[in-house]
């Protein structure tokens, strides 16, 4: 991420918006269960919303300098951090109740590895293990804040079948046109 998207994804206007509006609106009436695996935390700011309604949180960072940063800040607390490539965990089958991954998609820099990282995240769901998270749409703004970064959008009236694809059901995608966001949620077959 460039300079700016750090120092943002890091600012209390992001906290505010995370905690007050996307993490209620996505997590709206759903029990992610006791073992809940968070792929691409970033900084954090939704790890910290989720560590206060979960028994126990794993993070799995690409990012070693931020997966460093959140272990350290969060040492001692239901949270354990690994850093690694959420396209290739070294996670059993079936670990979790849940995973969720929040406006980070775009950040995996190919359509093919985007499609490896749903997989895994299939794999490692107990089965009937939800799959749910949040993604921004493009924008000229959207575009002009990621300029320099790796950025692929996730088109979300293409996604369901790239769930479906990965081994996924009973999928939900709703968009936010005037956020330019949408949500999904998806249970392991």
């Amino acid at each position: 991420m460039n300079l700016l998207h750090r120092r943002y994804c890091r600012s209390d206007a992001w906290r505010r918006a995370v905690h007050r509006g996307m993490m209620p609106w996505v997590l709206r009436d759903v029990d992610l269960g006791a073992n809940v695996l968070e792929i691409g935390p970033g900084p954090g700011v939704t790890t910290d919303w989720l560590r206060e309604r979960v028994p126990e949180l794993t993070c799995v960072e690409i990012d070693r300098d931020l997966a460093s940063f959140l272990e350290r800040r969060l040492d001692g607390v239901n949270v354990t951090v690994v850093a690694g490539d959420a396209t290739q965990m070294s996670f059993p089958d079936a670990s979790f109740d849940s995973a969720v991954a929040f406006t980070m998609l775009h950040h995996v820099p190919s359509q093919e590895l985007q499609n490896r990282l749903l997989a895994e995240a299939r794999r490692v769901l107990k089965p009937g293990g939800l799959f749910l998270g949040s993604d921004s749409t493009s924008s000229f703004r959207f575009r002009l804040f990621h300029l320099f970064d790796t950025c692929l959008p996730v088109e979300p009236d293409l996604f369901a079948p790239r769930l479906e694809s990965a081994g996924f059901g009973e999928i939900e995608i709703e968009k936010r046109p005037e956020y330019n966001t949408f949500k999904f949620r998806a249970r392991k077959r």
